[in-house]
């Protein structure tokens, strides 16, 4: 019995010990990951400048806090939406490290003229439209001798500009006259011009609420597809500072899941995600929305890490080049190839 007794004591004890041994490392443990647990309380804050809508830039915007996409990732958007000219001033000077507007040739301009960025990853591919309702105007050489609304600091009507000229388009006899991007359905709905240049959304919310305006025929992918040799027409993105870039190498990760599953999301639930859309622009038809995403030929939704479409996005620099858009040859360095760059 006295055995017995003295092999429980010294089990017991052992068994104490070894408890108030794993509460200790447990304390520890808990005392140990509680940094990093308020690490991931507490997602990283970007400010991203944007253009205001409707345009392609804030189109994803909506649906990313919404759904909290965001905060998932481990990051916080503070979306701040600019005119297109206010957002390539305030974006290239540096006031904004990171841009979710970035028009690639506006990305080619600023590194042509010092300003050390690179493209991180595309969201949507080109696609742009002169539209009319003038029965006489069916091709862009017929807007010669015509007045053309287009915002004209885009680099959307730089390609366009690009294609017409490839056509034997004469520019000096066409009457170009410049607003900021929210202004070119005012002025087709008001009739004030012979024919608008312009892109979607504001395109689908155009032809919904005057339906006897038409597009010019631009034949674009054709001559894309000879010219360049692919189908990817890389048009706007992500574009950032490269010193942030340097410092936040993990920030550009997150920002692309962010980006690429709100674009999954919005394909699969065309319907929700118009909603949310049509919702953050003035006068829109959610309707007309959901259709233009479950069509996405128009679109264009297209959410590609830059290195993935190095080719086409040469191509593009090359198009500005031709275009007159751009003065010299873009550094293939802007093109960013992934935290190793």
């Amino acid at each position: 019995m006295q055995n017995i007794i003295k092999n429980w004591s010294g089990t017991a004890a052992l068994s104490i010990a070894g408890a108030a041994a794993f509460s200790l490392a447990l304390g520890l443990a808990v005392t140990a990951s509680a940094p990093a647990a308020a690490q991931t309380a507490a997602p990283a804050k970007i400010d991203m400048v944007v253009f205001g809508q409707p345009s392609l830039g804030a189109f994803l915007t909506p649906v990313i806090k919404q759904r909290k996409l965001d905060i998932k990732h481990g990051i916080d958007f503070n979306f701040v939406e600019r005119t297109p000219d206010a957002y390539i001033a305030q974006f290239n000077s540096g006031e904004f490290q990171v841009g979710g507007s970035a028009a690639l040739l506006s990305v080619g301009i600023a590194a042509n003229q010092g300003v050390k960025v690179s493209y991180l990853f595309n969201l949507f591919d080109y696609f742009g439209a002169v539209v009319t309702d003038k029965p006489e105007i069916k091709t862009v050489k017929d807007l010669e001798g015509k007045q053309l609304v287009a915002a004209s600091a885009t680099t959307n009507y730089a390609m366009f500009k690009w294609v017409a000229l490839n056509q034997g388009v004469n520019f000096d006899k066409i009457a170009v006259q410049n607003t900021a991007t929210p202004g070119l359905v005012g002025y087709a709905l008001a009739d004030r011009a012979e024919a608008v240049q312009l892109w979607e959304p504001a395109y689908s919310i155009l032809l919904a609420k005057k339906p006897a305006m038409h597009a010019v025929e631009l034949d674009m992918k054709a001559r894309w597809k000879k010219f360049s040799g692919t189908d990817d027409i890389p048009y706007l993105g992500v574009a950032a500072h490269d010193a942030w870039i340097k410092k936040n190498p993990q920030l550009v990760e997150k920002m692309y899941a962010t980006f690429k599953e709100a674009a999954e999301w919005l394909r699969a639930n065309p319907a929700e995600g118009a909603r949310m859309v049509a919702a953050s622009i003035k006068g829109s038809d959610e309707k007309v929305i959901q259709k233009l995403i479950e069509d996405n030929s128009r679109l264009g939704l297209n959410v590609q890490t830059a290195a993935s479409m190095k080719k086409a996005i040469q191509a593009v620099y090359a198009a500005g080049l031709q275009s007159g858009y751009l003065n010299k040859a873009v550094d293939p360095a802007t093109i960013y190839m992934g935290s190793g760059k």
